[in-house]
């Protein structure tokens, strides 16, 4: 009974760690935070945000004065916005994702 116990006890060990390794080092967390995420490539996809949203979500990501969204063939919304001084190329995909 004693070995039952002491094994059940290692292997709930071992599946709390790597829940904990999951959470911390993965590109899709178990809880999302709904800040949006700086990425390379957007993803293709069905694009539900409005204008106004994708707009909101590049503003919320630091850009400033954003211009000229459209989305794209690929769905994502597409344009220009001021990042400090600097006048940049943005997306937003149908995730959230900010493009740069």
């Amino acid at each position: 009974m004693k070995r039952y116990l002491l094994a059940a006890a290692a292997a709930s060990c071992l599946f709390a760690s790597g829940a904990i390794a999951q959470q911390t080092g993965s590109h899709n967390p178990i809880i999302k935070d709904g800040s949006p995420h700086q990425i390379g490539t957007p993803a293709r996809g069905a694009n539900s945000f409005t204008q106004a949203q994708a707009r909101g979500r590049l503003m919320k990501a630091g850009y400033s004065r954003v211009g000229n969204l459209a989305k794209d063939r690929n769905g994502v919304w597409r344009g220009m916005a001021f990042k400090g001084h600097s006048k940049v190329r943005v997306g937003v995909d149908y995730k959230g994702n900010v493009v740069r």
